[in-house]
């Protein structure tokens, strides 16, 4: 599989814009964000920066305004670190394919839990095996 160039500009800025969100950035309204990929254009000259955040709806709101405020800052960040002719537009959206995931994780544990559950009643139901004890042939014993 070739590994393109778009690829390559995705996962360095990936990796640069985790760590300035991480350490640079002093909006207490950020909260802790996680950057889980960035898509890049085709010419190199947009972003998009996926991310998810630990919390409730009101701290993704605070965080999604606080990333919004700090795109700038985050750009000239990246012009500065990084060496290429242009330095991407940032745009930040909401990565809800883990709290997705979660979800269907926590359904999938119902489940077992409920199959394990109906197993358990079936064996109390099922009366315990009464009567002489036949030998190989089929006589008492």
């Amino acid at each position: 599989m070739q590994y393109s160039r778009r690829d390559r500009v995705g996962d360095l800025l990936k990796r640069e814009i985790a760590s300035i969100v991480q350490q640079e950035l002093k909006d207490p309204g950020v909260g802790f964000v996680t950057i889980t990929a960035v898509k890049v254009s085709v010419d190199l000259k947009h972003a998009r920066v996926f991310y998810t955040v630990l919390g409730d709806e009101e701290t993704r709101r605070k965080s999604a305004s606080a990333l919004k405020r700090a795109s700038g800052f985050i750009q000239r960040e990246i012009g500065r670190r990084l060496r290429l002719r242009y330095t991407p537009e940032i745009w930040f959206d909401f990565d809800s394919s883990v709290e997705y995931g979660a979800h269907i994780e926590h359904l999938i544990q119902k489940i077992h839990s409920e199959e394990r559950r109906d197993s358990d009643d079936g064996d109390r139901k099922t009366p315990p095996a009464s009567g002489p004890a036949l030998s190989e042939n089929g006589e008492d014993a």
